[in-house]
């Protein structure tokens, strides 16, 4: 799960290799960036979001359709007070500076999480900038902010529960369908920088059978050479999903998700 050396992105024959229809990214080190340049912990949080445009570009044409971005956990609000105001305003100074470019782009944004704990300014512009860019199909960004997977799964229990589904008729189709990410595939691969290895209440249902991808490298700092290096890594894994490969480790992934 460490991060692999070497991009690969055409194999010997010269033919590209597997890539992912889903990619989902835990965006750690921001502060240890920062901290090492002897820079605010804030200031860290700037110069990650500035990375964001170029790693969405670059997913996008390397043939990646949906892209997440975990930016906010539900934990995140036990920092102090003055980051989490600073993570707030940086949010909507983001939407504003990048949601044209992205709708010009044929990007569609989608949100996974709550929004209802947001203040009322930044509520407003996530949900306008989901509804400007509701019909693109080039690709798909899910911005994952203010979510927690434990909190999600509870809460599509309830949902279920409210709605007085049976329980013969729950399987993982149906209950899929009360997540925030229905209609999404499931990821194919999860990548963590900062050297850091776990999820982090991070997509724990859809992520079952994600290759699993860490880098050391901060997120300020994860560039076109590290996405080639995961999507590369990626290519060479066997993914059986608990069966037996015996087609050289083609890929299946696309028939494991919930579909979209």
């Amino acid at each position: 799960m460490i991060a692999e050396p070497a991009p690969t992105l055409t194999d010997l024959n010269g033919h590209r290799p597997r890539v992912p229809r889903h990619v989902a990214i835990i965006m750690d080190g921001n502060g240890r960036w920062a901290e090492q340049r002897g820079l605010s912990r804030n200031a860290g949080h700037r110069a990650g979001t500035e990375n964001i445009r170029n790693i969405i570009r670059t997913f996008g044409e390397r043939g990646v359709e949906v892209l997440t971005l975990y930016a906010f956990s539900t934990e995140n609000w036990t920092r102090p007070r003055r980051e989490v105001n600073a993570l707030m305003r940086l949010i909507g100074r983001v939407i504003n500076r990048e949601v044209k470019e992205l709708h010009r782009n044929g990007v569609r944004l989608v949100h996974i999480g709550d929004l209802q704990p947001l203040e009322p300014e930044i509520r407003k512009k996530v949900e306008q900038a989901i509804a400007l860019t509701k019909d693109n199909d080039r690709m798909t960004v899910a911005v994952a902010f203010n979510y927690g997977s434990r909190a999600e799964i509870i809460g599509a229990v309830k949902r279920l529960m409210a709605d007085g589904v049976p329980p013969e008729r729950v399987d993982e189709q149906l209950f899929s369908s009360y997540l925030y990410t229905a209609g999404l595939p499931d990821p194919d691969l999860v990548i963590r920088t900062a050297g850091e290895v776990r999820l982090s209440n991070f997509l724990l249902w859809q992520s079952s059978y994600a290759e699993l991808y860490a880098t050391s490298t901060f997120w300020p700092d994860f560039d076109t050479a590290e996405v080639d290096r995961a999507l590369a890594a990626y290519a060479r894994r066997d993914r059986r999903f608990g069966g037996v490969s015996d087609d050289g480790g083609q890929d299946a992934g696309h028939a494991a998700g919930n579909g979209r």
